[in-house]
């Protein structure tokens, strides 16, 4: 839900007379599970598979080490779905929390201001997440992925305020296209000659390198991949999962579950026919957040939706899932947990010890199943003390 910092107990249900009120106001497990589960890649579970990898011959060069990094520019790999899908469940939530709110008696200004301080608390985040409190303001770098998350979701809940779907639908077009028109056929005036569609060329890297403030992290301090432009497709990636929530919140009456699990996949497959078409004249590319890039992980987030949403809110096959809400219901802390304390030292002072006894691949294994249990362990006693930090 869309609230300030706070400690909360998980919602509940509470009696209504109004059975579809209640069904519409009830938290998705499915969410927070799928959340965790996004947020496990970030908080060492990559790490810990790319390890694993390395044991068998050949393994750092296997196509399961390679896709838990980034690819270098075009091209796709699992690790560059984390951050779209993050912003993509951030989406499905807010359709149930504005009808909460609204249930509330909230006025639109309130809302409003909810929203506005949220996107300012998270681009603050993502300054502190950068080295804010080095005091280093000439190197700073502003640009962050808490930043984009906190604009391309505000402005994404703004929209989905003021528009109708089918008016949101064609400003999602609008964006994206008109997006591939400016990125993919006007080159940085600044490189005369240049590809429009590489890192040195991009007017991407241009528009940040003439009114972003702060360090530039790519191609010499010339590119970011949190940029200024990039960032308004984002706000698409933001609206697809918007369109997703509202869709799951149609009452059991008119769509069952089922019925809406098997829709969403259908959907999955026709974004990424689109986005693979889309892609052979825009290529995919995370680090430009292309058309095509939100489509085709705009198809995975919404699978794994519907995957998820069907398993655990449908079937009711819940108990399994414990272990990825313990994480989903605390994922800006888990995000910055290793950021601001030293998670290794406390895998080194306990298992240290055990690691020097191993061969190195091994040792490396160790550690990071040891980082990736910290982390989750410090989420556990949270989720046991019932404090969950929220924007």
């Amino acid at each position: 839900p869309l609230t300030d910092w706070n400690c909360r107990s998980r919602l509940k249900v509470g009696k209504t007379t109004n059975p579809n009120t209640m069904e519409n106001n009830k938290r998705l497990m499915s969410l927070d599970a799928l959340r965790g589960f996004d947020m496990l890649f970030i908080s060492g579970l990559a790490g810990l598979i790319m390890a694993i990898c390395k044991l068998f011959p050949n393994g750092s060069e296997c196509w399961l080490h390679e896709t838990m990094k980034h690819v270098k520019w075009d091209g796709l790999a699992h690790h560059d779905t984390i951050f779209p899908l993050f912003l993509f469940i951030a989406g499905v939530s807010f359709p149930f929390s504005y009808a909460k709110q609204q249930a509330n008696g909230l006025s639109r200004k309130s809302i409003y201001w909810k929203i506005i301080k949220r996107t300012l608390i998270l681009i603050f985040l993502g300054v502190v997440y950068n080295g804010l409190f080095k005091l280093d303001f000439e190197n700073i770098r502003i640009c962050s992925v808490l930043g984009r998350i906190g604009f391309a979701w505000g402005v994404a809940a703004i929209l989905f305020i003021n528009f109708k779907p089918a008016a949101r639908a064609v400003i999602s077009a609008i964006i994206l296209i008109g997006y591939w028109l400016v990125v993919g056929y006007i080159p940085a005036p600044d490189v005369p000659g240049g590809d429009p569609l590489t890192m040195q060329g991009t007017i991407v890297g241009w528009v940040d390198r003439m009114v972003t403030p702060g360090r530039l992290i790519y191609d010499g301090g010339r590119f970011d991949p949190e940029g200024l432009l990039s960032a308004l497709p984002a706000v698409v990636t933001a609206l697809l999962g918007m369109f997703t929530g509202e869709f799951i919140r149609i009452p059991e009456s008119r769509i069952n579950g089922t019925k809406k699990a098997g829709y969403m996949g259908l959907a999955a497959l026709g974004l990424l026919g689109i986005g693979v078409l889309w892609s052979l004249v825009f290529p995919i590319n995370k680090m430009l957040w292309s058309s095509s890039f939100v489509l085709v992980v705009g198809s995975y987030s919404l699978a794994m939706m519907a995957l998820f949403y069907y398993i655990i809110d449908v079937k009711g096959w819940q108990k399994w899932s414990v272990c990825l809400q313990v994480v989903g219901l605390n994922s800006i802390t888990i995000y910055l947990l290793p950021r601001i304390v030293n998670v290794g030292s406390t895998v080194n002072f306990f298992l240290g010890g055990l690691m020097e006894l191993m061969p190195e691949a091994w040792a490396k294994v160790t550690y990071q199943a040891g980082f990736l249990c910290v982390c989750w362990l410090a989420m556990y006693f949270l989720y046991k003390k019932k404090v969950f930090l929220k924007i």
